[in-house]
Parts: structure tokens; sequence; C-alpha cells
């Protein structure tokens, strides 16, 4: 299978982590407008799965070290698959809310809230799991964000505020929950690899390719049971089918192609997680905040209007999360 062999070259796959994750959601509002994210949501997911599977047997199943997909998932323990899958469940439940607060907040709000908070606490839960990287740089960088979280929200708020925007403080609010269920599910996933060896991983351990896998069918099947309850009480507007997901018309394409620009950034981030270590392998993929942000700000115009102040506070938070990230890449070299 493919392996990162340097930090270098980890770090690289990791800022393309931190693109995907910060941009599969303007697939979502490229349709927000005719088609209902509940419905959007299962295209996505179903564009997850097939990503994982597609990559599981080709750059998971080719070259010299590692374990093929098919060798390796029928020798993992079942306490490794559970964890992968429980994660799967983990990340769409809190998925589900951040996508729905990114269509009722927008990208330049719901993501440095609710994902950045996620970094905060993910950053801190997988340092704990595996303890590499320069603990001071680290969590300087990790406080650094915690600083532009807060800078964007009161942003938002005055903007919100100034207006006339309704339903401001329960957009953050979700964006909070998200990012708190957001930062748990990494663990459980790294839990099932062998982080300290992809070449020659541990017997009943799993390779990324197969956690990947594995993570991602947790994710679909915990969906049937989520999103149909999201479907039946949605947060905003009238109840949808499964009818009206089969009247779709030339945008099914659009939320598949959204899961795999997630899934190729999940991916990435779990390969590079090998030499980077979680800590800053997921810390730095969560910068994702910083992409979402700039195309809220610059390509939706979610804060156009916004008054002096409150460019001042968005340019400010740009700088907090430009500063902490670059702290975070320090703390690995």
């Amino acid at each position: 299978m493919f392996i990162v062999e340097s930090y270098s070259l980890a770090i690289v796959f990791c800022f393309i982590t931190m693109l995907c994750w910060g941009s599969w959601a303007n697939t979502q509002k490229l349709v927000q407008q005719k088609w209902r994210f509940e419905l959007f949501y299962w295209d996505y997911v179903i564009g997850i799965f097939l990503l994982s599977l597609l990559a599981a047997f080709t750059l998971g199943s080719n070259g010299d070290g590692g374990r093929p997909f098919l060798a390796d998932i029928s020798q993992a323990e079942g306490v490794n698959i559970r964890n992968a899958l429980v994660g799967g469940v983990v990340f769409n439940l809190a998925n589900i809310l951040l996508t729905a607060a990114i269509a009722g907040a927008g990208m330049a709000v719901a993501f440095p809230v609710g994902i950045g908070l996620a970094l905060i606490i993910g950053v801190i839960i997988n340092y704990i799991l595996l303890s590499k990287g320069n603990p001071v740089l680290l969590f300087t960088g990790v406080l650094l964000v915690t600083a532009a979280i807060i800078v964007n929200a009161l942003a938002y708020g005055k903007h919100a505020g100034g207006s006339g925007k309704k339903g401001a403080g329960k957009w953050i609010v979700v964006s909070i929950i998200a990012g708190i269920l957001m930062s748990t599910f990494y663990p459980f996933v790294a839990s099932g690899m062998d982080l300290e060896n992809f070449v020659s991983p541990a017997a009943g351990k799993m390779t990324p390719y197969t956690a990947f896998v594995v993570f991602a069918a947790g994710i679909l099947l915990s969906n049937i049971v989520f999103n149909t309850l999201l479907m039946k009480k949605p947060f905003e507007g009238s109840p949808v089918r499964y009818a009206d997901y089969f009247k779709g018309r030339g945008v099914h394409w659009v939320g598949i192609l959204g899961g795999f620009i997630w899934g190729t950034g999940n991916l990435f981030n779990l390969v590079a997680a090998g030499k980077a270590g979680p800590a800053i392998s997921y810390g730095l993929g969560q910068g994702a905040t910083l992409v979402a942000a700039l195309w809220g700000v610059f390509i939706w115009k979610e804060f156009k209007g916004a008054t002096n102040a409150v460019n001042k506070m968005t340019a400010f938070m740009f700088v907090l999360f430009v500063v902490g990230l670059g702290l975070i890449i320090k703390a690995g070299t």
C-alpha cells in the first residue's frame, strides 16, 4: 500500500486535508436554494463510502508495505473494527449538525466555531493517545485558534444583530455541539490502527485504508437512523420524504462530489498520521476552519454589508488562525 515516509510529505498531505475539509461544503452551498440539505446529505455520505472503497482497492492494495485491504480486514480484531464503526457514527451525528449550521448561518460561522472547537478538544485527546510533537508549540497554537473562534463568534453575533438576522444564537449553539462531538471521532478510528508502524502493522490492527472503509460504513449505516429522523423532524422547514430524493435531477452528483472531496481529505489525514502523529495530523487538518472562513467571507459574501468594526474583527480572526496553525506545524519539526 502507499505509505508516507517523511514528515514533510505528511505535512503536505495535512494541507491537502485542510483544503478538502474546508472546501467540501461549497457543494452544499451550490445547491441549497433548490435541494434540501437532508437530501444533499444522502449523496454526500454515499460519496464518502464510494471513495473509501476506491482508495482501499487501489492505494490500499498495491505496493510492498503494509497489508492489502482484503487481507487486512480479514485479520482485524473485532474491537478495532467496532471502534472505527463507532467513530463513523459519532462523526456522522456531528457532521449532520454542522451541515445544518452551515445552511442556517453560513460557512464563515459554522466552520470556525464548530470545527475550530473540534480542533481544540481533538488535539488534546489525540496528544494523549500518542504524545508526538512539541507540547508548548502545539498547545500555544491551539490557544490562538481558540481566540480566533471567540473573535469569529463575536463578529458574527455583532453582524447578525446589526443586519436584523434572526436565530444567530441558535446556530452558534448547534455549531458548538457539533464541534464537541466532532472532536471525539478521530481517536476511535486512530485506536484501530498501528500508528507506530504502517509498513508492518501489528496483528489485529488495521491499515489507514481499511480503517477508513470501516469508518465510512459506520457513517452510511448510522445515516439511515440519523438522517431519517432529521427528514421527519428538520431543524427548519417542512418534513422531507424519501420520494423527494428520487425526484432530484442533476443535483445528486454535487453531493457525491462533496463526499469525494471530504473523503480524500480524511484519507490523506489518516495516511499522514503515521509520520506526523495523530495530534498534529488532526490539528492541522482541522485548519479547514480557515479555508472555510475564506470561502464564506470572500466567495459567498456571508459578511456582506458588515460594519468596519466587524471587518476588523474578521481580519484579526484570520491572523490568529494563521499564526496558530503555523505553531501547530512547527510543533512536529
